[in-house]
């Protein structure tokens, strides 16, 4: 009797193909696109703010426009089941990463002609670069997982994360330090120019084959694209569970996003030090000793598994901020500034992996798109909420008040943690 073949796995690439493919290249250069926008609407803002003669209260809210990357979950779905009239062309990834690229880039130029002088639509434009750099973020992350299989993600996540934090260094660092010799408004038309190649590379790069369901009725793509990745969560771990691991994901990265608004940027020239400081240590140090945090918390995951990893990074991570108040006792000094940004871009850089690890053992390869972008909203809100009112509460209690608030989020995360890990491992999921 004749046997049927057995099917043998298709071999991995070697990690000279995974580096040296097309899409990994493309992902470095959207990975750059995705990061350039973040901190002009965040941090880096705030220095334009502070200068300009806006009070700190008014700054963090107006810096808190990065909130809008907490609630791209909200349109997300659009991005799967709707193609943009004008870009069909392009298809449907492509389409809408190139509205979101031409977005950023007027808004940034109208920011560079309103200038701050003109409050009301200069905020308005600084939400509408914030609101196109997450519909960004969620093209490009739809745009990875369909563009490689599983097998070349990781180079392509690697290619990506160099260009964002490129991205990072070049609307920080560079930003900042040209802030010491050109006027505000040249930067940012600048910071638009930089825009260019990811948008010539969106007009050239490969879009994803991929057969995508048309449900014949409105109601029916309602339910696909809207209804069904929303209630699938609840629908596999069932409610209890579910909503505990809900509750832990609003609250573990809290310390964190707190931080990252526009508190921090009037937090640093307070202490003393100048712009060139700030954005030497800051953002160009402080961001490669971050990438050696991914390296770190990378290799954690690989020895430990994301869930021991994540524990262990909550705590570090968290407690971090409590750095800060070295600073508050050695103003203008370098080397202290040094010590603290090494402290925390390291634990931040460590925390990474493990969060992408554990985000993504969470979601249903159905909803992919739609659940990654909901779970990795509900991440960065708390935090951000926080940091809307950080100039409200740094004024009332204090920095150093503030950076304690900040790291008591991460008592209920722990035990919030403790509960889900101990139900996913009674319901037979891999914990480690």
């Amino acid at each position: 009797m004749p046997t049927e073949p057995v099917a043998t796995p298709a071999p991995r690439p070697s990690i000279w193909q995974a580096f040296t493919q097309p899409a990994a290249w493309t992902m470095a250069v959207f990975g750059f696109s995705s990061g350039l926008p973040f901190l002009l609407v965040a941090g880096t803002l705030a220095y334009w703010l502070k200068e300009h003669g806006v009070v700190l209260s008014e700054i963090t809210m107006i810096a808190s426009a990065g909130m809008t990357y907490a609630l791209k979950f909200l349109w997300a779905p659009l991005l799967d089941h709707w193609r943009l009239p004008g870009f069909v062309r392009l298809g449907q990834r492509r389409g809408w990463l190139l509205l979101a690229q031409a977005g950023v880039v007027l808004g940034l130029l109208a920011m560079a002609w309103l200038t701050p002088a003109h409050l009301a639509p200069f905020v308005a434009a600084t939400l509408a670069v914030a609101f196109f750099g997450a519909t960004q973020d969620i093209a490009i992350d739809a745009y990875r997982i369909e563009i490689a299989p599983i097998e070349a993600q990781g180079a392509l996540v690697a290619t990506y994360s160099l260009g964002y934090r490129i991205g990072l260094l070049t609307a920080g660092a560079l930003a900042l330090i040209a802030a010491d010799h050109v006027h505000w408004p040249v930067i940012y038309a600048g910071m638009a120019a930089c825009m260019l190649p990811p948008i010539a590379m969106t007009l050239v790069a490969r879009e994803p084959e991929v057969l995508r369901r048309s449900p014949p009725r409105w109601l029916d793509a309602m339910q696909l694209g809207v209804v069904d990745p929303f209630i699938d969560f609840f629908r596999r771990y069932g409610a209890v569970l579910a909503l505990l691991t809900l509750a832990f994901i609003l609250l573990f990265k809290m310390p964190e996003q707190a931080t990252i608004g526009g508190v921090m940027s009037p937090f640093y020239r307070d202490m003393g030090f100048s712009k060139t400081q700030i954005g030497a240590i800051t953002k160009i140090y402080g961001i490669w000793i971050g990438i050696v945090g991914v390296f770190i918390g990378g290799a954690m995951v690989a020895r430990w598994g994301a869930w021991r990893s994540l524990a262990v990074m909550i705590v570090l991570c968290g407690t971090s901020n409590l750095l800060y108040l070295l600073l508050m006792q050695h103003h203008g000094n370098l080397w202290m500034l040094t010590l603290v940004i090494s402290g925390e871009n390291l634990t931040l850089g460590m925390l990474g992996p493990p969060t992408v690890a554990f985000l993504s053992s969470l979601v249903n390869r159905e909803h992919t798109a739609t659940q990654y972008a909901l779970l990795s909203s509900l991440v960065n809100l708390p935090g951000k909420v926080l940091g809307f009112f950080a100039g409200e509460i740094a004024m009332a209690v204090g920095y150093g008040g503030f950076f304690v608030i900040t790291v008591l989020g991460i008592v209920p995360a722990v035990v919030l943690f403790a509960l889900i890990r101990r139900r996913f491992r009674d319901a037979g999921h891999d914990v480690r």
